[in-house]
């Protein structure tokens, strides 16, 4: 009995002195710069991270694609005089599937907003900035419904000109994410088809 009390008491002992010793540092992290944060003010300057050990650069990381969006267009733009991606570009499909009625609005406020200025709410080649040629650009915009090389062109390749632009046409991938990009390619070929859509009404 008298062994059993001693134990009982060594034990209430060791865990009495166990729970008093108040660990004060977390050890070593696994990931620090994921367990403890490395704040950064916004708008504050980014001269000095770098030599604190953080690399910043605003950019995704290479070989990464934001979330909902589609892959990259798998070719680039052409060198000056060169013309072999666009030509190219006729073999690449639309990756989206056609428009319902809600996203075929969306692709016309999209078209409305970045290209009726030049070819017009009628794809007609006549938007306000030629406006039958009073305007202030002289250089008449394609007519996407009538020209046989617009209503003519595969989908890739109208694609790679809205990206990198054309002649006179400036680029617009900069502006338009590729899925809005595909999504006016859609509504520039249901127009051609004589889909019904309230642009140009």
């Amino acid at each position: 009995m008298k062994k059993l009390s001693v134990i009982a008491a060594l034990l209430l002992a060791a865990s009495v002195w166990s729970c008093t010793d108040v660990r004060r540092t977390p050890g070593r992290a696994y990931m620090p710069d994921m367990a403890y944060s490395r704040a950064y003010e916004t708008y504050a300057s980014t001269a000095n991270l770098d030599s604190a050990g953080i690399r910043y650069d605003k950019r995704p990381v290479p070989g990464t694609i934001k979330r909902d969006e589609l892959l990259p267009f798998p070719l680039g733009p052409d060198a000056v005089g060169d013309t072999a991606n666009y030509a190219a570009s006729k073999q690449i499909p639309n990756p989206l599937p056609a428009l319902n009625e809600p996203e075929l609005k969306e692709a016309e406020r999209l078209y409305l907003v970045h290209c009726g200025i030049c070819h017009g709410s009628k794809l007609d080649g006549n938007g306000p900035l030629y406006n039958g040629g009073n305007g202030p650009y002289a250089a008449a915009p394609r007519n996407l419904i009538a020209d046989p090389v617009a209503t003519n062109m595969p989908d890739g390749q109208m694609f790679y000109s809205i990206t990198y632009g054309k002649g006179q046409m400036g680029p617009y991938g900069p502006q338009l994410s590729a899925k809005q990009r595909w999504k006016i390619v859609h509504y520039i070929k249901a127009k051609q088809n004589g889909q019904s859509g309230s642009a140009g009404k």
